[in-house]
């Protein structure tokens, strides 16, 4: 089943049906919304970017951590046909000049600053002082003529929140409904730059109608219901917050629960006081929230479903979520932002082995199949290949750049996501690497998944990820980053002596780096190209034992 409402009719037929029921909750912060206090806000956003002169497709940019009001611009702005341009929040000046640049941002909302990062300063140093108001007149950016502060306070040439939601008074709510009544399912309403794991962002072009109906898709995979509340730290700038938390939510009438920056405490804490049934997290947050030393002391008996996704999942960190936290009808979805973003998804009531060796099945509304890179002809089940989907979840494109759209879209509507995946005859999908990553070994195809799965069953390992290192011989070398857990030690030698005789000789790891820490973007993914840069430098520099 196809839904054809927008994102704010979505909202209101919400509002109207279970106007009492809790919207939205950040119990840390003490805010609390219903659906029918939670729709009259967001009203009140969309009027006063109206009042501002923000127009039908005009792209307003949003920069701050799971604030309450990048919420309340989310449906604010797809109320009034704004496009909400996501910023990712780890971005500094070159990175947030060329999103504005390139996305032709005509207003930017941002809070003061995240970790060491002055995003005052940033803006600052791109456009130079800002007019009363937050007005801006800039030869770098002409298209971006307004600064909206989303924090409480001021900062000087920022115009405050507080002040932009008056501006709204002036706006009917004729005026507003005029305007929601000109907006298409299909007018794109989002735009995400692809996160920087495989190099430059691209701007990914979303509808009403990609997000909406991913989001419903997603909600029914983990029987998502009214009388759910999800717990939501990942950010949303990502697809994972804003379309598998917050719009998923919604689609079902559950309660969001977001937590405004990640940290396991915190997210454990919350779940126990608002007695959250579902949990969203990429690997990396869950392994933390796991491994904390509070963690015995927190009651985690609502936990029932939620999605681990973002990264391939390491199957020893899902059984610990299963059997820890209680989580036993936790999904893993797998998509990429350019399919808005869910493309399979296990499902609650599949076997444990399907939850934890495979990504599911598509959704039912999607076409899903596995092609040979070279050919292009669909393979046989169980033959690896590329995964490519076609549906209403193909985004509409990448902003201004048509020349890598159609290599992402090909001529039939497929979309081509560079992941290797086998499907067997039923349906089940695995993801088995990157067409990027894969390592060719002095002409044998070495798969990181495979070796980093093995390497998972080691106890003492508390994540690990597979690299291949340039080699004037075999052409690559592979190579493992591997961090210890806390109190156990390990040695490269001893990693080595684990694998001889369990796996084959050309996958034993020649290089093994024990590591702290992995290079990541803000939403939580590893970014291997990064990590490959400093395996190379590492090698160069004869730190392999």
């Amino acid at each position: 089943m196809y839904l054809t409402q927008t994102i704010g009719q979505l909202l209101k037929e919400k509002s109207e049906k279970i106007p009492s029921q809790e919207a939205v909750v950040y119990s840390k912060e003490g805010i609390r919304h219903t659906y029918e206090s939670f729709y009259n806000l967001t009203g009140q956003v969309a009027k006063s970017l109206m009042a501002m002169g923000v127009q039908k497709g005009d792209h307003i940019a949003a920069w701050s951590t799971n604030r309450f009001e990048w919420l309340l611009l989310q449906f604010g702005s797809a109320r009034m046909g704004a496009v909400l341009v996501t910023v990712n929040t780890n971005y500094q000046q070159s990175e947030l000049e060329y999103l504005l640049k390139q996305s032709d941002t005509t207003t930017l909302f941002m809070m003061d600053r995240f970790r060491d990062s002055s995003y005052v300063e940033i803006v600052r140093s791109i456009i130079g002082e800002t007019k009363s108001d937050g007005k801006v007149e800039s030869d770098i950016l002409p298209n971006l003529k307004q600064l909206v502060f989303m924090e409480e306070g001021s900062a000087d040439g920022f115009l405050e929140w507080e002040h932009f939601l008056t501006l709204g008074e002036n706006i009917s709510d004729e005026e507003l409904s005029i305007r929601e009544s000109k907006l298409d399912v299909h007018d794109v309403i989002n735009m995400q730059y692809t996160s920087g794991t495989t190099g430059f962002p691209k701007g990914v072009m979303l509808t009403h109608y990609n997000i909406v109906n991913n989001a419903f898709q997603v909600a029914n995979a983990m029987n998502l219901s009214e009388e759910d509340r999800l717990c939501i730290p990942v950010p949303f700038f990502h697809c994972f917050g804003c379309v598998l938390g917050t719009m998923a939510a919604v689609s079902v009438g559950a309660t969001m629960v977001p937590i405004v920056q990640f940290d396991p405490e915190l997210v454990l804490w919350t779940v126990e006081k608002e007695q959250c049934t579902g949990l969203h997290g990429v690997p990396t947050m869950f392994i933390s929230e796991l491994n904390h030393e509070s963690f015995d002391d927190y009651d985690l008996s609502t936990l029932r479903t939620g999605i681990m996704a973002g990264s391939p999942c390491p199957i020893e960190v899902m059984k610990k979520v299963i059997n820890l936290m209680g989580m036993d009808e936790i999904t893993i979805a797998y998509g990429q932002t350019e399919s808005s973003p869910v493309i399979t998804q296990t499902r609650t009531d599949d076997p444990l082995e399907r939850r934890v060796e495979t990504v599911g099945k598509k959704h039912p509304i999607a076409e899903v199949k596995i092609v040979d890179p070279v050919t292009n002809d669909e393979v046989e089940a169980g033959v690896q290949g590329e995964l490519c989907t076609r549906g209403y979840l193909v985004m509409k494109g990448y902003y201004n750049m048509p020349e890598a759209t159609s290599k992402a879209i090909d001529s039939e509507g497929w979309l081509h996501t560079g992941d290797l995946a086998t499907m067997d005859e039923e349906g089940y999908v695995k993801i088995t690497g990157r067409l990027k990553d894969m390592i060719i070994r002095g002409g044998e195809n070495v798969y990181p998944r495979e070796i980093e799965e093995f390497l998972y069953t080691n106890p003492s390992i508390l994540d690990v990820q597979v690299i291949g290192v340039p080699d004037e011989k075999y052409g690559e070398k592979v190579a493992a980053c591997v961090q210890v857990r806390e109190g156990d030690s390990l040695t490269t030698e001893e990693i080595r002596s684990f694998c001889e005789g369990k796996i084959a000789h050309h996958k034993i790891p020649e290089y093994i780096f024990i590591v702290d820490e992995y290079p990541m973007t803000a939403s939580g993914k590893i970014q291997k190209y990064k990590l490959r840069e400093l395996a190379v430098k590492w090698s160069e520099e004869n730190k392999v034992v």
